[in-house]
């Protein structure tokens, strides 16, 4: 496993010129070693997803840099999947045609067909998809819709999974469900993951290490907060677990205490 895998240096971001502009993000520096999952939280506005679309290459940084695995990130690329809160499956294909999209276009002249199909009918398996391969989004549920659109993520072999609120938009039981699936494709995987979250609970249940924002404008990173549990976690027994309470409760104290979001 290695270390410094995904290294944030220096980032800024600032939208718009002159009298009009908006620093978004300031001075951001993080780094992420190779199967770590990491969670950023903080109100609306600080800078969240900016981040996560920095690190996916669909922002260049004002200043600063995004290295993965040694290497400078300029532009989209097969290796940073993104996972967003709308699933954005493609309405008019079926839920392995989705997959299908994105596995022949970065596997192509790498993969036989065979070895494609093989490898789609696994991503699938993988988010339990497999009974629902001839169905199109609109005969699926949001939570299925959502596995699809992880499946879609995996199947590209990605060093880092990026997730934007992939929950969001669910019901808390399906969130729930989803949320032990993530967390036991990870553990399987070993996979290097950021999620931006809005939901303390969901950030302790799932990540090794929470980084906190501070309020934007020029938001920045106020604390980052280790995460000491085993995985992989049980949402019951952690109802109890001191440490886990102990988490919550600082990132609680961050966002509500340290970080009082103001109402305008």
């Amino acid at each position: 496993m290695k270390e410094k895998f995904l290294q944030i240096e220096q980032v800024d971001m600032i939208f718009g010129q002159g009298a009009k502009a908006a620093h978004v993000l300031d001075q951001i520096n993080l780094t992420v070693n190779q199967g770590e999952f990491i969670s950023i939280i903080g109100h609306s506005g600080c800078g969240k997803s900016t981040i996560l679309n920095v690190v996916a290459g669909l922002l260049d940084a004002s200043s600063g840099f995004v290295l993965l695995d040694d290497k400078e990130i300029k532009g989209p690329g097969p290796e940073r999947s993104v996972v967003f809160q709308n699933h954005s499956l493609l309405p008019w294909l079926t839920v392995y045609e989705n997959v299908a999209l994105a596995v022949n276009k970065a596997f192509k002249g790498k993969m036989s067909a065979q070895q494609r199909h093989d490898w789609i009918l696994r991503s699938l398996d993988m988010v339990h998809m497999s009974h629902a391969l001839d169905r199109l989004p609109s005969q699926i549920s949001g939570g299925m819709k959502q596995r699809v659109g992880i499946a879609r993520a995996l199947s590209l072999e990605p060093k880092v999974l990026l997730l934007d609120e992939p929950f969001g938009a669910l019901d808390a039981l399906t969130r729930a469900h989803l949320q032990d699936e993530v967390m036991r494709i990870q553990g399987e995987l070993n996979s290097t993951v950021m999620m931006i979250t809005h939901d303390v609970d969901e950030a302790v249940l799932l990540s090794d290490r929470i980084v906190m924002m501070t309020n934007g404008p020029k938001a920045t990173i106020g604390e980052i907060l280790s995460v000491n549990l085993p995985k992989p976690r049980n949402r019951i027994e952690m109802a109890d677990n001191p440490e886990y309470n102990r988490c919550r409760q600082a990132v609680l104290s961050f966002l509500y205490e340290k970080q009082a979001k103001v109402e305008l």
